[in-house]
């Protein structure tokens, strides 16, 4: 059982956690006909309504919003938040917390395995913009995920800013793959079969560690990008049209930027924005999740056609009706629930397809 992933919650979030509880028992009908006066966004798409609460709430209740002022208060509400929301999951037959050896000191992760038998690993790297964030509020998703996929999780908790800055994170992501390559044998997995993913900041992590490792004998079979990162200059019409009012918001954004890469220069680099790398040839295949009222939104469907025009194997799933952060949401939001789902099968059937492949070849 890991100690690492579990937070007690305080007063305050036990009554939330309550409320959050009761607001995702609300009849679909219901929550059908609240639905009805929910925002629409420009390319049509109607926000869920519970999603659309939270949204309001970060923005206009006191203290909520995450995304701003001091660090350490930050990173608590996010983890707090992610406790509170955390659904009642079956537990896991393998659930430990390990150390892996990392460029400058330790880097804790945890492992999650559903049954006795898995066919392969998935390397997590948590959002939060490279500046809050952890195993503790990721906790409930790589949950879902390893009982979706059927494949380990191994959750990474790579150093954050603004006590480690850009290229940190990154450095941490890498040592995170190779350790996850020499350990699966030890697991009884094969370290071809591993995928990369991430949801945000870590969808960042994972596509850019995909790209570092491209010449290595062992590389990614897959990667799950979670409405990513990908430009950390970007001006596009979803940061204008989604700057407020959907929970990340364009004032959050900047205020993690300015945290995580203070040089404003370093975020032409593609380890900091993988949009602007010359060449995204030779990468693994890869699934692109993107909200339809998210600010990163355009720049998660601009590296999916990147990966498409550089000849990449890519899948793109719009899920419209969410927003940023909704893999963390799914204790009240069944639309949440579903497009975990749809990763989760997206995760098998990549892995079906690479090992028809592998058959094919050694048949050949």
């Amino acid at each position: 059982m890991s100690r690492d992933t579990h937070l007690s919650l305080s007063l305050p979030a036990r009554i939330q956690r309550g409320v959050l509880i009761a607001a995702g028992k609300i009849p679909d009908a219901a929550m059908a006909v609240l639905g009805r006066r929910a925002p629409v966004n420009s390319d049509g798409e109607r926000v869920a309504p519970e999603l659309a609460a939270i949204g309001w709430a970060n923005q206009h209740v006191p203290g909520l919003n995450p995304f701003a002022g001091e660090v350490a208060r930050s990173r608590f509400a996010t983890d707090e938040s992610g406790a509170s929301m955390a659904e009642n999951l079956p537990p896991m037959a393998v659930e430990e917390d390990l150390v892996i050896d990392g460029p400058d000191g330790p880097i804790p992760a945890t492992r999650y395995r559903s049954s006795t038998e898995s066919d392969g690993l998935i390397v997590y790297y948590h959002g939060g913009g490279f500046v809050t964030g952890s195993r503790i509020s990721h906790d409930t998703f790589v949950r879902r995920l390893a009982h979706g996929t059927g494949l380990d999780v191994l959750s990474v908790e790579y150093r954050l800013a603004p006590e480690h800055p850009f290229p940190a994170g990154v450095d941490d992501a890498v040592a995170a793959w190779h350790f996850a390559v020499d350990i699966a044998p030890r697991w009884g997995l094969d370290p071809e079969r591993i995928v990369v993913a991430g949801d945000s900041a870590g969808g960042n992590l994972a596509t850019v560690v995909a790209r570092l490792v491209r010449d290595e004998p062992i590389t990614p079979v897959f990667q799950l990008l979670i409405y990513p990162v990908t430009d950390a200059t970007a001006d596009t019409p979803s940061r204008r049209e989604f700057a407020n009012g959907y929970f990340l918001t364009r004032d959050g954004i900047e205020w993690f930027n300015d945290r995580y890469v203070p040089d404003v220069a370093q975020r032409k680099d593609p380890r900091c924005s993988p949009l602007l790398a010359d060449d995204l040839s030779g990468l693994p295949p890869a699934h692109v999740v993107v909200a339809g009222f998210d600010p990163l939104r355009d720049e998660g469907l601009a590296y999916a056609k990147r990966l498409e025009e550089a000849g990449v194997p890519v899948t793109l799933r719009r899920e419209g009706s969410m927003i940023h952060g909704f893999i963390n949401m799914t204790l009240i939001s069944s639309g949440a629930r579903a497009a975990v789902d749809r990763m989760c099968a997206e995760v098998r059937r990549a892995l079906e397809e690479a090992a028809s492949a592998g058959q094919e070849e050694i048949a050949g």
